[in-house]
């Protein structure tokens, strides 16, 4: 299975988001993550989806939100020319002994430290899955105490798009 990005343009309007999420409940696909947000034209959202599949999957799919009457574009962005992000916080128990270990960990991946206690520490990372991930994975050892993740955000690179 390969994980698929798919980027939509819709109107933001009340009900949306609910039809969007719906449309893959009815036909047995998962999404493993979903951001949205109003663009600079207020009248329009932006939705990223990611989703686990095949390439049929990620063509019915596309065939599928575009038939809606809310979606004004739908682009697949797994490959190709584009920025994408997520937004992590971890939350990780950091006794003194652990404390610059982890601090040193989050300088080498670019994390902030956003919240210091006598017990944990709170580091907010910007980055793509990898990225984020290996840092995970580090911390671990430490002991995670709490994960919130955003979701992938995605723009495709250049001024050929709306928006």
């Amino acid at each position: 299975m390969s994980k698929y990005t798919i980027g939509l343009l819709v109107r933001n309007r009340y009900g949306v988001l609910s039809r969007v999420s719906s449309m893959f409940s009815r036909r047995g696909f998962n999404i493993d993550s979903l951001t949205v947000g109003e663009t600079a034209d207020s009248s329009i959202s932006r939705m990223t989806i990611t989703l686990s599949g095949n390439s049929h999957d990620r063509d019915q799919i596309i065939k599928q939100l575009a038939k809606l009457h809310e979606v004004i574009k739908v682009k697949d962005m797994s490959d190709g020319e584009v920025v994408s992000r997520e937004l992590v916080i971890i939350k990780v128990r950091a006794d003194r002994e652990a404390r610059q270990e982890i601090l040193n960990a989050a300088n080498v991946f670019r994390a902030k430290v956003v919240d210091y206690s006598p017990h944990s520490m709170m580091l907010e990372i910007t980055g793509t899955g990898d990225k984020i991930n290996a840092l995970v994975e580090i911390l671990k050892d430490y002991g995670l105490l709490e994960i919130a993740r955003t979701g992938i955000v995605a723009v495709e690179r250049g001024g050929n798009d709306r928006d």
